[in-house]
This record gives structure tokens, sequence and C-alpha cells, in this order.
């Protein structure tokens, strides 16, 4: 059931679960530079627990600064390996979400958030391995009034993602891939780890010749 003042794009396209699968294996550093450094989310968003990684589908919120119903809201539309995007407009002085959202977005099957806004429980959450990556921490709660939107595009960290992009994250931080670039961006990773490969090759051949 949905808030009368949420707004719901209940629609879109979503990648297809063995397209997601392919994008596990790569870095996000990788997925930047095929991407020509676009679509990577500014560098204040990050892990609140080391080693968080995460790739979903977008399941993008926007919520008034400080309040969370949209967020809420937005547990009727998560479908199993979708990342909440949550536009909270980089406030820092309520929590967007804690632990009990994260088990219950675990519960519906979302892989992930990404919050350009802050969050609280980091060490429960750490405990609950779930990822999230937002602007930092603060124990205060948030209200739960409204307004907001789920499924529509949303603006954070700088980029613009819609629902249903391809969204990675990792320790270095988040980037979002358009879903219409999918093939093209994991062939050109592809390509970048072969040269990297080559490369290491080179560096480790050196080393024996200076042994």
């Amino acid at each position: 059931m949905t808030t009368d003042n949420i707004r719901v794009t209940s629609e879109w396209n979503r990648p297809a679960p063995e397209l997601l699968a392919a994008f596990r294996d790569c870095s996000v550093a990788n997925l930047g530079d095929a991407m020509d450094r676009l679509g990577i989310v500014d560098g204040g968003i990050t892990p609140i627990w080391a080693g968080a990684r995460a790739v979903g589908a977008a399941l993008p919120v926007l919520t008034v600064a400080g309040d969370n119903m949209a967020v809420i809201d937005s547990l009727d539309h998560i479908r199993p390996g979708d990342i909440v995007v949550i536009n909270a407009f980089g406030y820092n002085g309520r929590a967007i979400m804690g632990d009990n959202l994260a088990q219950r977005f675990d519960f519906h099957g979302a892989v992930g958030a990404v919050i350009d806004g802050y969050v609280r429980d980091r060490a429960i959450i750490e405990e609950l391995r779930f990822p999230v990556f937002a602007r930092g921490l603060t124990p205060a709660g948030p209200f739960k009034h409204g307004p907001g939107t789920i499924g529509a595009a949303v603006a954070i960290g700088g980029i613009v993602i819609n629902a249903g992009d391809i969204v990675a994250a990792d320790d270095d931080g988040v980037i979002a891939i358009p879903l219409h670039r999918a093939t093209e961006v994991l062939a050109e990773v592809a390509k970048i780890v072969e040269l990297e490969a080559s490369k290491d090759a080179e560096v480790e051949a050196m080393r024996h010749q200076l042994a």
C-alpha cells in the first residue's frame, strides 16, 4: 500500500538476471574506464562498511530531506536483484535508513542501497552484510510524512539514474550503467582486463630480469 503523497511509476524494464551476473566480477574502476568516466557517482557516497559490494537494477526513490516515507513505501515495489537508489538531498540531519530497513530490503530481495544522504546503525548493518553506500552517519531518526516518488529517475551524486539502470558499487564508489549500454560496456571491460593482465605480465617479467 502506497501513501497518498508518494507518486509511483510502477513499470519499467529490468536487466535479466544473467546480465546482472555478468557485471558482478567487474570492478567499479574498470566500469568507469569502460564508460569513459561517465556515470560515476561523486566520491562523497561511500560504503558504510569495508568490503561492501553490490550489483543490481536501480529502483530510484526521491524523498524529502530527512523523511523516509517514500523509502518505506518502496518495499512494495522491490523485485529480487534490485538496488534501492535514494535521493535524500545529501541532508545530514536525519538518517534515511537503519538496520530495520536494511533487513526489510534484504527480505524483499534488494541487493543493496545507495543513498545521497545519511544512515544509522552501521555496526548492525555490517553484521547483516547488507551493502549500504551513503554520505555518512547520524544517530537521528527520520520523519515519515512524504512526499516523494518511486520509480522515477533521480539525480544522485551528480548523475541521473533511471529505473532499471545497472548500478555497481564497491569500496571505490558507485557507478550507473544505462541498460541499453550494458553489452557494450561489458565488452569494453573485457578489453581493459586483458590489457591490465598484459601490463602485469610485463612488470613481472621485468622483476625476473632484475632479480
